[in-house]
């Protein structure tokens, strides 16, 4: 039988918290962000500025301008990408 010292636990705390900061900092700016700048729909479509922006004036990707920055919904890119 192994006995787990207050050392053992501090390592395992320590060795949690590292773990979980590395999840958190990789899943940060990726899914869970659930609206998006022009750049990170470009980026995530695979389009030019110019496909962008007929997209917009086409209705065909709804946004919205706060301020001078357009802002994209998350989910209504992935349902135009599944065709709903």
């Amino acid at each position: 039988m192994d006995i787990i010292t207050m050392d053992d636990l501090q390592q395992f705390k320590t060795e949690m918290l590292n773990e979980m900061k590395n999840i958190l900092k990789n899943n940060i700016g990726t899914s869970s962000k659930s609206w998006l700048r022009s750049a990170e729909v470009r980026k995530m479509l695979n389009i030019s500025p110019g496909t962008l922006q007929n997209l917009r004036i086409n209705g065909n990707l709804p946004f919205r301008k706060v301020g001078g920055t357009m802002f994209y919904s998350r989910e209504k890119i992935e349902k135009m990408m599944e065709g709903k």
